[in-house]
């Protein structure tokens, strides 16, 4: 499912495409298979992601994003998310790519760049 990517001392776990993360005990599986290959940094494709993340009223989202934060995770998204209309959502994506530990990007490279630091 994670395959592995060595920036200078830092690894960073990408999630295989054909992983879909339903629910939050899904992140808690990744996690627990990124620690034991000491790594605490993961990028995931906005496919990646049930589509009910992306509408912020179920949940899903904050559910997700808090089991990184709580387990010290970073974690960046790659995705074109210029076709999400919603306010709220714009917003909260741009918030969170003011922060330190999750970011949504267009990129796989920007993704290691942001991840990187």
């Amino acid at each position: 499912m994670l395959k592995y990517h060595e920036t200078g001392k830092l690894k960073i776990a990408e999630l295989d495409a054909n992983f879909l993360i339903s629910e939050p005990q899904d992140v808690l599986d990744l996690m627990g298979d990124a620690v034991s290959e000491n790594c605490n940094r993961m990028i995931v494709n906005e496919k990646n992601l049930n589509p009910d993340f992306f509408r912020l009223h179920t949940g899903l989202a904050g559910e997700i994003l808090q089991k990184f934060s709580n387990y010290g995770f970073s974690l960046a998204v790659v995705g074109e998310f210029d076709k999400y209309k919603s306010k709220n959502l714009q917003d909260f994506m741009r918030e969170s790519n003011k922060g330190r530990r999750i970011f949504f990007v267009s990129s796989f490279e920007e993704a290691l760049m942001k991840l990187s630091h």
